[in-house]
């Protein structure tokens, strides 16, 4: 793929996933609701747990926008392609499949098992 290419599938990844961060963030929520775990379900529990979700959503779009804007980031530096931990060409495969990672496979499973 070349690199325009490349640079525009990323582009539009990061205007994706800043629209849904965006979203999230942003989501218009009752201030009279009451937020607590008591023992019934109630709107007070709804409410938290739909806060809880948002919030883990929020982090994990978070994260793959990081990582597409250090994919963006690597190619003004000319460096994309290459594993930020080891310095090795990324498998062209992978770059295929994951256009915005920063690591070869062998070092996003060393990160994987290290956070397990």
């Amino acid at each position: 793929m070349a690199e325009t290419d490349i640079r525009s599938v990323l582009e539009t990844r990061r205007d994706e996933l800043a629209r849904e961060l965006e979203g999230l963030i942003e989501m218009p929520r009752d201030p009279m609701a009451s937020v607590s775990f008591g023992k019934r379900i109630g709107d007070g529990t709804t409410e938290a747990v739909e806060r809880l979700n948002r919030t883990a959503a929020a982090q994990s779009i978070s994260t793959s926008l990081e990582e597409v804007e250090r994919a963006l980031a690597k190619l003004d530096e000319g460096t994309y392609g290459v594993c930020d931990d080891c310095g090795e060409p990324i498998a062209p495969e992978r770059l295929e499949a994951i256009p915005w990672t920063a690591l070869c496979v062998r070092d996003a499973s060393k990160r994987s098992a290290a956070r397990a």
